[in-house]
């Protein structure tokens, strides 16, 4: 069979022929332009993978990094925010204590002085510590030492030492305390009645008149025919006592001292 050259059929084998030719000529103008052969294109997708997870092992660790920065950042922000609460916190009043009675002031008894030296009257209560009784002792600046009324006077020895034994009165009472005590010296006494002198013992006795207290020597004597059980002298008046003689009881010992079984310490 034989082609048929009607306008119609040349035409269409034209346009075939010329599809044909530009597709040819599309391909080799594509394989000549690019930039990596077709032969390498493996090589270039595992080159992006592998760039790939570079980048994201890059965005772990800077997040990562990220983290700790702001798990440090809030731990010094909450340490700053309790510094300052801290500073500002409300102070707590401490707890309130209940009130306790304040003591009562001390009874040191009642006593004026002047010149730091102690105003007593003509008659005074007087404290002997060593027995534990109060007397009534007659203040006299013409004798020259102290006497206290001893009965049962008896001198012994003690390890080589000279002491002695007497006993004291219970005022309103027939009852006596026995004391013993070392044998300070002893003194020659002349009385006005008597023509011939006396030797007397002489003791030191721990005694308190007003708030006055005070360690002296007395010398021991009966004195049950005289009105006072004790004589106070000028041993004991000297600096350190004023006679005011229109008084009597110018001072007044602490009440612990004037009450039955009283203690003078």
């Amino acid at each position: 069979m034989g082609f048929s050259h009607s306008p119609a059929g040349f035409t269409f084998s034209r346009v075939l022929i010329l599809a044909t030719a530009g597709l040819l000529l599309a391909g080799c103008t594509a394989n000549r332009y690019l930039m990596v052969p077709k032969s390498n294109l493996e090589g270039l997708s595992n080159s992006v993978q592998s760039q790939r997870a570079t980048l994201v092992t890059m965005e772990g660790n800077a997040a990562a990094r990220q983290n700790q920065l702001l798990e440090r950042q809030d731990a010094s922000t909450e340490t700053i925010l309790n510094a300052i609460a801290e500073q500002v916190k409300k102070p707590s009043c401490p707890p309130v204590q209940p009130r306790t009675a304040c003591p009562k002031p001390e009874d040191l008894g009642r006593a004026a002085h002047l010149n730091g030296k102690l105003i007593v009257g003509e008659l005074e209560k007087f404290y002997l510590a060593n027995a534990n009784q109060v007397y009534t002792a007659r203040i006299d600046s013409g004798a020259e030492t102290s006497s206290i009324d001893a009965r049962n006077i008896t001198r012994f020895e003690r390890d080589g030492r000279n002491f002695v034994r007497f006993d004291v009165p219970v005022p309103g009472t027939d009852q006596f305390v026995t004391l013993e005590k070392e044998v300070a010296r002893r003194v020659r006494i002349v009385q006005a009645s008597a023509d011939e002198s006396e030797h007397r013992v002489v003791v030191e006795l721990q005694f308190a008149i007003g708030d006055h207290k005070q360690v002296a020597e007395f010398t021991l004597a009966d004195r049950s025919d005289l009105d006072y059980e004790v004589l106070i002298g000028r041993n004991i008046l000297r600096d350190v006592m004023l006679i005011d003689v229109g008084k009597e009881f110018a001072t007044e010992l602490p009440a612990k001292l004037t009450q039955p079984n009283g203690d003078d310490s």
